[in-house]
């Protein structure tokens, strides 16, 4: 790490100063969180006024999720090489000047433009704060705690931010959901320089531009495909989408096994237990977003509530979000072994999906409650693993760690709308019977839209979707279960291949001494 007069030394305790700046690192990473969901309830006021065609309506709202997950990498080695501090102040200056921009939009071109660049800033934001947080606080105990903070933001965040949206619009015009960014951003470009340290790799090396595109390329693709396979079901072209991606990931990984100054050193893997924690990771987001897929719609559609009413209820399970991540790491403090911890947050989250899996179709408080059990077994887990990742990973690629285990997250959600919702999919049109309208065949939203031509057909959608559900929560409870094991065992087995490595006085990053 450069050296910097406000950067804290090896295992010093943060003060006052840090835990300041890890507030002010909060509210970017909220907002870059919230974009994620802010226009759930602004594309039909958006719709009305810029007249988008179909095409853009859904590239206003997806440009921003897919430029965030292309560029993740290439931004985490930017900071490492550049400076932290540095690349996240002028991502903060690029976020806020697109969310102005966008504010103002009077054409859905300039609409896509800024949600572009909005996608670009928020992809130099998330590597970047996290990275700061593994430089701010490198006593471990502090470091869990804060990385835990780090952990409920971000989840906390994509709840929040479809409410926000429907109550600004609600009570201004569409533009207000990006103006909420710039109070934020103005105090971090404030407060930034005064209270971050700047950090960055020590190692000089030319920045490898063409493993950018080879990262997009490898990254892109996927997410697109499995998305769309999601909502439209399988077909040719998102499989083909899908494919291309993983012969781009296969270049990709071979350019950083051979380049002379790669954008994501083979080094981070052969820390041990950096690997598994971005794998289970990946599980994690999995678990978390397959859920989702399904109770935002069993919520709204099925419980029949308009959209802000089924946002407000969507809060409710984020709340108990907010004590998961400081209980995982006092346990570990305590000195339970972080394999057992994390194995028994996937446990929890396995428990969550089977209280999912025998909800009906009018089983409100048992839904919001299996949603509440699994965000809190999901995010002890990430919280834990983005420790684990970030302390095993040299500080000086730290940037580089943590937009890996971004990207992994990415992956992971997509990977989750495909897979569970596909299983969703196909239960669902094997009761609705053949003789209904193609519309209703396909999706619960399009049976509702033709229910009052057909008796009896919004019942019957309803119930098909629940069952639905019902398979995809039993399938990832099942998934769940099996990560739970597989956590217990391989950390913990990671954990005993370290010790007999480590020296008497080197902290091991699994142990309860190296939380």
């Amino acid at each position: 790490m450069t050296p910097n007069p406000t950067s804290p030394s090896a295992n010093t305790r943060a003060g006052r100063r840090e835990w300041t700046a890890l507030g002010v690192l909060m509210l970017p990473l909220l907002l870059v969180s919230m974009d994620v969901s802010v226009l759930y309830f602004a594309v039909p006021a958006i719709s009305a006024d810029l007249e988008p065609s179909g095409t853009q309506q859904l590239w206003i709202f997806d440009i921003y999720g897919f430029v965030l997950a292309g560029l993740l990498m290439t931004m985490g080695a930017l900071g490492d090489r550049v400076g932290r501090r540095r690349l996240l102040l002028m991502g903060a200056a690029a976020f806020g000047a697109a969310s102005l921009v966008a504010a103002y939009a009077n054409s859905a071109e300039t609409l896509i433009a800024a949600r572009a660049v909005l996608g670009i800033g928020g992809a130099t934001l998330m590597p970047s704060t996290m990275a700061l947080v593994r430089t701010m606080f490198t006593d471990p105990k502090q470091r869990a705690a804060a990385i835990g903070l780090w952990s409920g933001v971000m989840t906390a965040g994509i709840a929040l931010g479809s409410v926000m949206s429907g109550l600004l619009v609600e009570h201004f015009w569409w533009g207000s959901v990006f103006l909420v960014n710039l109070p934020a951003m103005a105090l971090l470009l404030i407060l930034g320089p005064l209270l971050l340290p700047e950090s960055k790799s020590p190692t000089r090396g030319r920045f490898d531009w063409l493993s950018v595109p080879l990262s997009m390329a490898a990254v892109l693709p996927v997410i697109y495909g499995l998305k769309e396979i999601a909502t439209q079901g399988w077909n040719v072209r998102y499989v083909v989408s899908v494919t291309t991606g993983l012969l781009f990931a296969a270049l990709f990984v071979h350019r950083q096994r051979t380049a002379a100054s790669p954008l994501i050193s083979p080094e981070l893997f052969r820390a041990r237990g950096f690997s598994p924690a971005v794998v289970l990771n990946l599980v994690a987001a999995f678990g978390m977003m397959g859920s989702a897929y399904f109770t935002t719609q069993y919520i709204q559609s099925v419980l029949d509530n308009s959209p802000l009413q089924a946002a407000l209820w969507s809060l409710l399970p984020t709340l108990p979000i907010a004590v998961a991540a400081p209980v995982s790491a006092h346990l570990v403090q305590r000195g339970v072994p972080r394999a057992h911890v994390v194995g028994g947050g996937f446990a929890v989250a396995a428990g969550g999906y089977v209280m999912l899996a025998l909800t009906g179709t009018d089983s409100l408080w048992l839904l919001l409650a299996a949603c509440a059990v699994l965000a809190c077994g999901v995010v002890a887990v990430m919280s834990q693993l983005a420790d684990l990742a970030l302390s095993s990973a040299p500080v000086e690629k730290a940037g580089a760690a943590s937009s890996l285990l971004e990207t992994g997250t990415e992956f992971g959600g997509a990977l989750s709308m495909a897979f569970l919702g596909s299983i969703g999919a196909a239960i669902y049109r094997h009761e609705i019977p053949a003789s209904a309208p193609d519309a209703a065949r396909e999706t619960l939203g399009g049976a509702l839209a033709v229910a009052d031509r057909v008796p009896g057909l919004a019942t019957l959608a309803r119930e098909a979707f629940t069952s639905g559900m019902q398979g995809a929560a039993i399938t990832g409870a099942v998934l769940l279960a099996g990560a739970a094991v597989l956590a217990a065992v391989g950390l913990r087995r990671v954990e005993l291949q370290e010790r007999a490595c480590q020296t008497p006085d080197e902290p091991s990053h699994l142990s309860p001494s190296g939380v």
